[in-house]
C-alpha cells in the first residue's frame, strides 16, 4: 500500500516538475536574445548583422549562436578563414547546430579544402536528417571535387528527391551527362 501511495505522490512531483521546467535549450534562448540581428541576416543587411553579432560575441562570448552568425556574416562577404573561425567557435560551443557544419564546409569549399569541406557536408547532412536538400548538393559538389562520381550523383538525386532545382540542373551536367550513344546503320 505504501509502495502505491509513493508511486502516486512520485508521479503526481514529476508531472508537475515537467511543466514547471524551461524546456528551451541555451540555442533557442539566444536566437530570441538575438532575434534583431537574426532578423537582420534574414533581410541580408550583412554588414549591419555582422556588427551586430560581433558586438554579441564580444558581450556574450559563450554564446554559440553569436559566432554561428557571426560566421555566418562572414561566410557571406566572402571571408572564408574568418568564418571558418567562428564556425568552429560555434560548433565547439554547441556541436548540434547544423548549419555551422553546412556554413563551415562551404567556406572549406571556397578554400580549396575539399576533403575537409566533405567531412563537414557530411555531418550536415547527418545533423538535418533529410531536411535540407542543401547539404547533399553541397556534398556531391565535394564528393565531383574528390572524384567520386557515382556517390556525387546518388547525393544529387537525393537532393531532387528533397525538391532541390539546383540538384537536377547539376545532373544535366558534366561529368553527369552520357552521350548518346551513336547509332550504327
Amino acid at each position: 500500500m505504501e509502495v502505491v501511495l509513493i508511486s502516486l505522490l512520485f508521479g503526481i512531483y514529476m508531472t508537475i516538475r515537467y511543466f514547471w521546467v524551461d524546456h528551451d535549450t541555451m540555442a533557442d534562448k539566444d536566437r530570441k536574445r538575438f532575434q534583431k540581428g537574426v532578423d537582420l541576416v534574414r533581410l541580408r543587411k550583412y554588414d549591419e548583422a555582422y556588427q551586430y553579432f560581433n558586438d554579441a560575441v564580444r558581450h556574450h562570448p559563450k554564446s554559440a549562436i553569436a559566432y554561428a552568425y557571426r560566421g555566418k556574416c562572414q561566410l557571406i562577404q566572402e571571408n572564408y578563414y574568418s568564418a571558418i573561425y567562428d564556425l568552429t567557435e560555434a560548433i565547439s560551443r554547441d556541436n548540434t547546430l547544423a548549419d555551422c557544419y553546412l556554413d563551415r564546409g562551404i567556406a572549406f569549399y571556397n578554400t580549396a579544402e575539399y576533403q575537409q569541406a566533405f567531412r563537414e557536408f557530411d555531418k550536415a547532412v547527418w545533423h538535418f536528417r533529410d531536411e535540407k536538400p542543401d547539404a547533399y548538393r553541397w556534398r556531391a559538389l565535394a564528393r565531383v571535387q574528390l572524384r567520386q562520381l557515382p556517390q556525387a550523383e546518388n547525393d544529387l538525386r537525393r537532393a531532387v528527391i528533397l525538391g532541390d532545382e539546383n540538384s537536377f540542373h547539376l545532373l544535366l551536367q558534366p561529368p553527369f551527362t552520357r552521350p548518346n550513344p551513336v547509332m550504327k546503320s
